[in-house]
């Protein structure tokens, strides 16, 4: 899985390696995975002409656009019922979707961070696999022992914004306990009038997490929420547990390294942590990254099956008995790599002396590479970063600040906007890439011969 840039010679990039690096005690698997379920290679080739929803190609949709493509798929005769529950802080509607007849109640909510898409894409598409499929084994199934209970965009107005927050600034998956944002209420209320078995949570995780301490980045993540601090196994988180190992397995022919899980630390703050103390076996589901995947639309396929893979477990029971180690022999999330390091380059910022060092850079949204600001200036050959420009022989001129900041001198501090050329000449006028808070995937760049014969 590599970054799909074309770059010379001399921008030489270091992407995310596709071959596992050498396994730790910390990244080994011992547990023998079994194959996927014999319905998987099948649905997942279907899923491109049958299953994906058109109108959800970019991530950062706002909420009217999102319930525009989803309502037309909710239709009350595939079985849907869809209800309002509540409202956002600037009014927006919260709502509640209903499908099945089965006894197993199964709770499922997403993008409680308005930044983190993948999941309500990946939940369009379960939509339609279940409403326009009616007759597939696997909805049958589905429809008679489960019953779903669905939140999609538990925050409509961080999701307008695109941001973490909602309104308020207030972290939703950090207010189970206060309650103190209608959001996180409506959310509770719900959970306390279903009193779902099984739960999902359904997230997005930066781009830069490793898989363990290898060089792999996480794709997917999972977590069996503990409910104490003494991270006590019973039997909710068991049943959680297993559901996590039976996504696993589905997952691990495309992701075998990247798969990941978070460390059991006990929030009580957390809504996975305490819906799993209020009884529901949750499992935390993360979209982290894959390389060239801008939109995270390779991921959503992935995450469509894991949810697929997820419930049928519960549906056809296949979960129970699963051993522990599919879920445990994962590597946790390890070390969070920066972005981009530019390599080997003199600092040739006006009025000051050059300077031969190094660049960290890490952007708001990683996988498109907007919203960069410096992290570290110096001697950064050991560190590790998802990409890395070999800038030797040339100079990283600083650009002038943008916006409000337009008076300030042009700077390469630590914290500081990435805003600079690298150039051949210190006054930045043969220029050779540029970054200017975000990277122009269309920047023409020098002919090859021409970039190999300035390498020093």
């Amino acid at each position: 899985m590599r970054h799909a840039f074309a770059l010379p010679l001399l921008l030489l990039l270091s992407a995310m390696p596709c071959v596992p690096a050498q396994a730790t005690s910390a990244t080994a698997s011992t547990t023998p995975v079994p194959p996927p379920p014999a319905w998987l290679p099948a649905l997942d080739a279907r899923y491109a002409s049958e299953l994906r929803v058109a109108g959800l190609e970019r991530r950062d949709f706002d909420p009217e656009h999102w319930w525009r493509i989803a309502m037309p798929l909710l239709e009350t005769r595939e079985g849907f019922s869809v209800e309002e529950i509540g409202r956002s802080v600037e009014d927006r509607p919260l709502r509640h979707i209903t499908w099945g007849n089965g006894k197993t109640r199964v709770l499922l909510w997403s993008q409680m961070h308005g930044d983190e898409a993948t999941a309500s894409m990946a939940l369009a598409d379960l939509f339609r696999f279940l409403g326009e499929h009616p007759r597939d084994p696997l909805v049958r199934r589905l429809r008679e022992r489960t019953t779903l209970h669905i939140m999609p965009i538990v925050n409509p107005d961080g999701t307008a914004r695109f941001q973490r927050r909602n309104a308020q600034g207030i972290d939703l998956n950090r207010d189970a306990r206060a309650l103190a944002t209608p959001e996180a209420r409506t959310l509770k209320a719900l959970h306390d009038r279903v009193q779902p078995r099984f739960g999902f949570n359904l997230h997005d995780q930066r781009v830069g997490y490793r898989a363990g301490d290898s060089a792999r980045g996480t794709a997917i993540a999972l977590l069996s929420p503990p409910y104490d601090h003494a991270n006590t196994i019973n039997d909710v988180r068991t049943r959680a547990i297993e559901v996590a190992g039976a996504i696993r397995i589905a997952l691990e022919p495309q992701l075998a390294g990247h798969i990941a899980r978070w460390d059991e630390t006990f929030d009580p703050r957390a809504f996975g942590d305490l819906t799993t103390q209020w009884g529901t076996s949750t499992v935390l589901i993360e979209a982290g990254g894959i390389d060239g995947d801008l939109e995270k639309q390779q991921l959503r396929r992935l995450y469509f099956l894991a949810l697929v893979a997820g419930l049928d477990s519960i549906a056809s029971g296949s979960h129970a008995g699963l051993p522990a180690a599919l879920y445990r022999d994962l590597p946790e999330n390890g070390k969070v790599w920066p972005d981009l390091r530019i390599l080997g380059g003199t600092l040739a910022v006006p009025g000051q002396p050059q300077l031969r060092a190094d660049l960290l850079v890490n952007f708001r949204d990683p996988l498109s590479e907007r919203g960069g600001s410096i992290n570290e200036v110096g001697d950064l050959a050991d560190a590790n970063a998802r990409r890395t420009i070999d800038a030797h022989g040339l100079f990283v001129v600083p650009l002038p600040p943008a916006g409000n900041a337009a008076s300030r001198p042009p700077a390469l501090l630590p914290g500081a906007p990435a805003r600079f050329v690298l150039s051949r000449d210190p006054e930045g006028r043969d220029v050779v890439w540029t970054l200017a808070g975000d990277v122009d995937p269309g920047h023409v760049q020098p002919d090859e011969d021409e970039a190999g014969s300035q390498k020093e």
